[in-house]
């Protein structure tokens, strides 16, 4: 069963007066890509978070978000007495020197000087860290659960393209006869109106006749493109990381398809083959999303 590599999981815990977020969100790259965005308590732990993040997320563009919401607070701002008691010592004091006013709007003055506030951090309890740990799991496990709801859709998605593939495939057959014949007849008509005027070897003549027509035939790239097809949707149903895989196949069922439309010396066949490879870079673009 496939997984999309896009994603998203939430997860809250409640640690004294904090409420705590956890939130995971992803979109498609060819590599593991971990953003983080993390409350300043928190930081110390950012090595670890990644390190479970690339052994259980495995592949995508990965935003990780760990913060603290507006109920709780992660650091006390006290003012500084002794600092703004200085200021308003050294204003008045040069407000009765210079004969300058004293402000009407004292704390408005000095709350802005440098200094006057000043802020107790907090250190991260162990047991706190084990309550967000605890929220890490489950976000990442409701993260998972959306990669594979979101696969679901994908494989019906892939289904559906692939099996109008293969009856596009089974639609080539009556137009592949007929176009047989007309080559047969037109090459014979344009024979006979030369074969007054030049003499040829006749044998050797159908022998290259049977050369020629033998490289039109399609029937091998018919089967292996059905191969092909078979082998996308064994994989995408067996494999959980499959994306890499099902884009190396896909490029194999068009390079099949493409041999199809150089030798199909036909017009209908041409219009069929046109539409497989519409189908077939519809499952291209979708195959990027896939895990």
């Amino acid at each position: 069963m496939i997984q999309s590599m896009t994603g998203f999981g939430r997860a809250t815990c409640e640690y004294g007066n904090k409420k705590i977020v956890v939130e995971i969100k992803s979109l498609n790259s060819k590599q593991l890509d971990v953003s983080t965005r993390i409350s300043g308590l928190y930081r110390e732990k950012d090595i670890e978070i990644r390190n479970e993040l690339s052994q259980k997320l495995e592949r995508g563009k990965i935003d990780f978000l760990l913060y603290v919401d507006n109920s709780g607070k992660e650091s006390v701002s006290q003012i500084n007495q002794t600092v703004v008691e200085a200021y308003y010592l050294q204003i008045k004091s040069l407000s009765d020197k210079l004969g300058i006013a004293v402000p009407s709007n004292w704390f408005d003055v000095l709350l802005r000087l440098p200094d006057t506030m000043k802020t107790e951090t907090v250190e991260l309890d162990e047991n706190e860290w084990i309550e967000i740990r605890k929220t890490i799991t489950a976000a990442i496990e409701q993260f998972n659960a959306f990669r594979i709801q979101e696969g679901k859709s994908l494989e019906l998605v892939f289904e559906t393209k692939i099996a109008k593939i293969s009856k596009l495939l089974t639609d080539l057959a009556p137009f592949e006869a007929e176009r047989i014949e007309k080559i047969k007849a037109r090459l014979e008509e344009n024979l006979q109106s030369i074969s007054e005027k030049i003499d040829y070897d006749k044998n050797r003549l159908e022998q290259e006749l049977i050369f020629y027509i033998e490289k039109l035939d399609v029937n091998e790239e018919k089967v292996r493109l059905r191969n092909h097809l078979e082998y996308f949707i064994e994989t995408m149903q067996h494999e959980k990381a499959a994306g890499k895989k099902l884009g190396f196949i896909a490029q194999e069922i068009g390079r099949e398809i493409n041999t199809l439309g150089s030798k199909s010396n036909n017009s209908e066949m041409q219009k069929i083959v046109v539409e497989m490879k519409d189908d077939l870079e519809q499952i291209k673009e979708q195959v990027l999303n896939v895990l």
